[in-house]
């Protein structure tokens, strides 16, 4: 059989390159308008993700949260369920993983400590996805809303926290007061792969995590539950799947990557909570997610592509001069794009299938009276 290619075919393969490839004409006019060459902002970008060692190892480092993030994303994506309250997870994961280790650092032994740390941030981000998850399930309460309010409690808890609960002793007794906790206990560190830079083991948890995902979602009974509720809730019901407990468990795993991500984020970089603690993690991997086609190990490529996206942008605005809005813009841009081409790319598909259908049917109806 001879194997044809349409260049629809073509332009639905390769849909997420020519959408951050547009984005990348878009930003380049927004560029233009500030004065600023584009050729030579991007190339700086590019140097500033891959230039060298170090550029690549902080990529890497950023590509890190997103990956998790973003595989949580999946699981929630295909169970039909859209997870908007990932930064709120990554926030109570990380709040939860620094109380756990501060509370108990000085009893536990460093081997213990570092694990049992990163299972306190999953479960916290498990928890805070499994509210949104119930309101789902038991009362049909729309995802969307209540995630995005999530986030926003979230948001304010960590303040709070920050303000006396969980504000570093230190800071009290110098009476300056700067909105952070103490720093974890060193046995609560991830180990760094490459010193001094800051990547570190939670690259190989997010490439497992990402694996692992990949198998449960298409390898066992209960991934299989969660997809054919994601695409079909009605007939998942009639075959007997108990669609509010799987929509539940989607949101809840979704929350729970999440909040891994936030307690990684703590453990093997910042080593202590302060404001705008992981901020845009949780946003930023819903487009990674997407990127990746909503597929797990798609998620890895797209993590370490938006990784560099954020390392460069920042040299970038450093060399170039350019506001911290332009890169901010340039990343909506990107985001705006990638879903415009998932838009198309269901569009295309769809109009393929009915010429598929229109081009058998008439075969179909003249084998009928045949049969008869």
């Amino acid at each position: 059989m001879k194997l044809r290619l349409s260049p629809g075919d073509l332009i639905v393969a390769f849909a997420p390159i020519i959408a951050v490839l547009l984005a990348l004409v878009a930003g380049a006019v927004l560029l233009l308008i500030l004065g600023a060459d584009p050729i030579k902002a991007y190339a700086t970008m590019i140097d500033g993700a891959f230039g060298n060692q170090a550029n690549i190892l902080r990529t890497l480092t950023r590509a890190t949260p997103l990956l998790i993030i973003a595989v949580g994303i999946c699981i929630a994506f295909r169970g039909g369920v859209i997870n908007i309250g990932a930064e709120g997870q990554t926030y109570v994961g990380g709040i939860a993983a620094a109380a756990f280790s501060l509370g108990l650092g000085s009893t536990l032994p460093g081997l213990l400590l570092a694990p049992l740390t990163l299972m306190t941030g999953f479960l916290a981000g498990a928890l805070w996805g499994a509210i949104p998850g119930f309101l789902k399930a038991r009362f049909d309460v729309n995802e969307i809303l209540s995630t995005v309010m999530m986030n926003e409690i979230a948001s304010q808890l960590l303040l709070f926290l920050l303000a006396g609960p969980l504000l570093d002793p230190a800071q009290i007794k110098a009476g300056t007061r700067v909105p952070q906790t103490a720093q974890i206990p060193d046995g609560a560190f991830l180990a760094r792969l490459a010193p001094p830079s800051q990547v570190n083991i939670g690259l190989f948890i997010g490439l497992a995590m990402a694996i692992l995902v990949y198998v449960l979602l298409w390898r066992t009974t209960i991934g299989y539950r969660i997809r054919a509720v994601g695409l079909n809730k009605d007939a998942s019901r009639y075959a007997g799947i108990s669609v509010s407990r799987y929509v539940m468990l989607a949101l809840v795993l979704s929350g729970g990557l999440a909040g891994l991500a936030g307690a990684i984020e703590l453990t093997g970089i910042n080593h202590r909570i302060v404001e705008g603690f992981a901020v845009g993690y949780g946003f930023s991997g819903i487009v990674v997610a997407l990127f990746g086609r909503l597929h797990p190990i798609g998620a890895i490529p797209s993590a370490f592509l938006f990784g560099a996206l954020l390392v460069g942008a920042d040299k970038m605005q450093r060399t170039m001069q350019v506001p911290a809005a332009t890169v901010t813009a340039l990343q909506g841009l990107i985001v705006i794009f990638v879903i415009s081409s998932d838009f198309f790319v269901r569009r295309y598909n769809a109009r393929r299938k009915a010429r598929e259908v229109a081009a058998i049917l008439p075969e179909i109806t003249q084998a009928a009276p045949e049969a008869s």
